[in-house]
C-alpha cells in the first residue's frame, strides 16, 4: 500500500552497479559518457555494451556538458502534490556536443522562454548527500 505521505515526496533515482560511475560522475561535478573503445561510439545511458558494435571495451570520459536543446515541453500540470510548487517547468530533450541525447528540466530559467535550438549547460544540482541530478539552464547563445 501507498503512503499517503510519500506522494509528497519527489522520487528520486536509485543507483545500481550499472549506474554507479555515472551517478558518481555527477556528484563531482562530471557528466559521464561511456565511449566504445571498439567503434567510437559514444553512449549514454550506462550499459555493459556498446549498443553499436556490441563489445564490452567501454570507458567513461567526462562530457562537455554544453548541449542544444532538441525538443522541449512546459509542465503546467503537475504529475503529482511533490512536483505542484515547480510549474511551469520545462522538460527538455538536451542533444550533447559529443552526439547522445538526454532528457532532463531547466533550472535557472524561465520555462516560457525556452526554444528549439538553445544552447545551453549542464548544471550538477546535488539534491541530498547521495543524489546529483543533471539539469540545464539556458547559456543565451542561439
Amino acid at each position: 500500500m501507498i503512503n499517503p505521505k510519500d506522494a509528497h515526496v519527489k522520487p528520486l533515482p536509485q543507483p545500481d552497479a550499472d549506474t554507479e560511475a555515472f551517478w558518481a560522475g555527477l556528484k563531482d561535478g562530471r557528466l559521464l559518457l561511456q565511449h566504445c573503445l571498439q567503434c567510437s561510439h559514444v553512449q549514454l545511458y550506462q550499459q555493459t555494451r556498446c549498443r553499436v558494435c556490441g563489445s564490452e571495451r567501454l570507458e567513461h570520459r567526462a562530457a562537455s556538458g554544453r548541449g542544444r536543446v532538441h525538443s522541449y515541453s512546459v509542465v503546467y500540470r503537475a504529475p503529482g502534490p511533490a512536483f505542484k510548487q515547480d510549474t511551469p517547468y520545462a522538460v527538455l530533450l538536451v542533444e550533447l556536443e559529443e552526439g547522445p541525447r538526454m532528457i532532463s528540466s531547466l533550472i535557472d530559467g524561465d520555462p516560457l522562454a525556452v526554444d528549439f535550438d538553445m544552447h545551453v549547460e549542464l548544471v550538477c544540482d546535488s539534491v541530498d548527500a547521495r543524489i546529483t541530478l543533471p539539469r540545464f539552464r539556458l547559456t543565451g547563445r542561439r
